[in-house]
């Protein structure tokens, strides 16, 4: 029971990391590795999964604003319009390899948003966020692995 609720709040902890509220998942990860109370390869594949889940809520966010305008959002969903400009340049410029980064703080949450916002396909951008955002969690369990 103590690993499901571990594993629970890596999800929590994940997936609003992913979305525009400010949260931060590292730390939870990296707590969690360090409290041995979990699966190791669990843990990776539940923050890797629930923080691309975040991304997509974002992806879709963005169709809406697409579909309807900013203004049909809550006020605390919407983007902030200076970082949501620099996404939208940053993903119009590098395109589909810019949403490998989309783990980023401060643009990686835009980002997703500005793909949704510009029809991207979402099986690509499902696929090329996933592999970023495991990514920084693999390099989080290797960086911690050999400290400990």
């Amino acid at each position: 029971m103590e690993a499901f609720g571990a594993l629970a709040a890596m999800a929590g902890a994940a997936f609003v990391a992913a979305t525009l509220l400010p949260a931060q998942s590292e730390a939870v990860f990296v707590g969690l590795l360090a409290a041995k109370s979990v699966d190791p390869l669990a843990l990776f594949l539940t923050a890797s999964l629930a923080n691309t889940a975040g991304s997509i809520l974002n992806w879709w966010l963005g169709r809406l604003i697409a579909r309807h305008g900013v203004d049909r959002l809550p006020a605390r969903l919407r983007p902030d319009p200076k970082r949501f400009v620099q996404a939208q340049d940053l993903f119009a410029r590098f395109g589909w390899p810019s949403l490998l980064l989309a783990w980023l703080p401060l643009v990686g949450d835009p980002l997703t948003f500005a793909a949704g916002t510009l029809n991207y396909p979402f099986w690509r951008f499902t696929v090329l966020v996933l592999i970023g955002k495991a990514g920084r969690y693999a390099a989080l369990w290797a960086g911690w692995a050999s400290l400990a």
